[in-house]
C-alpha cells in the first residue's frame, strides 16, 4: 500500500512544521485550508493538530490549521478561537504571540507600532514569523534555530 504524502507544495508549510517539530515554535498556524487526509498526515508526523473555523469581519468563514508537539497548545487555541471573529485586538495578539513562541517584547511593540524599524538584517527578518522589535534580545538567539529549520 502506498503511503500518503501531503499534497501541499508550499515550502512555508513544511518550514512551519519543522520549526514546530524542533519546538522553536510551540504552536504553528497554517492559514490555508487542509483536507482531512492532510490533517491525518500531520498527526502521523507526531503532531497534535486541529482545524479551527473562524469568521472574518465580512462574515466569511476561514479555516486555520494549527499544530504542535503539545496537545495543550492545540487545545488552548481551539478553546479560545473556535468559531470566533478574527479581531486582531491586543488581547488576541498577546495570546497568539505567546502560543506561537514570539518574544513578548516584540509582540508588545508590534501591537503599538506594527512593522516598526528594527536592527535585523532584511534576510533575517524574512525568515521569522514575527516582527522583531528594535531592542529585542531574544530574537537574535532564535535566529540560528530558524536558519537550521530552513535548510
Amino acid at each position: 500500500m502506498a503511503k500518503y504524502q501531503s499534497t501541499i507544495k508550499d515550502f512555508e508549510f513544511y518550514y512551519l512544521l519543522e520549526l514546530t517539530r524542533q519546538k522553536t515554535k510551540p504552536l504553528s498556524r497554517w492559514e490555508k485550508p487542509v483536507d482531512e487526509k492532510t490533517l491525518r498526515w500531520i498527526r502521523r508526523q507526531g503532531f497534535f493538530a486541529d482545524i479551527i473555523p473562524r469568521k472574518t469581519f465580512s462574515g466569511n468563514s476561514v479555516y486555520e490549521t494549527v499544530f504542535s508537539k503539545s496537545g495543550r497548545f492545540v487545545s488552548l487555541y481551539h478553546n479560545k478561537f473556535k468559531n470566533t471573529l478574527i479581531r486582531h485586538d491586543a488581547a488576541e495578539q498577546k495570546l497568539e504571540g505567546f502560543l506561537f513562541g514570539y518574544p513578548g517584547c516584540c509582540v508588545q511593540n508590534f501591537i503599538k507600532h506594527p512593522y516598526h524599524e528594527n536592527l535585523l538584517a532584511k534576510a533575517d527578518q524574512e525568515i521569522l514569523f514575527h516582527w522583531a522589535c528594535k531592542s529585542c534580545r531574544v530574537t537574535p538567539q532564535l535566529l540560528p534555530y530558524y536558519k537550521e529549520a530552513k535548510k
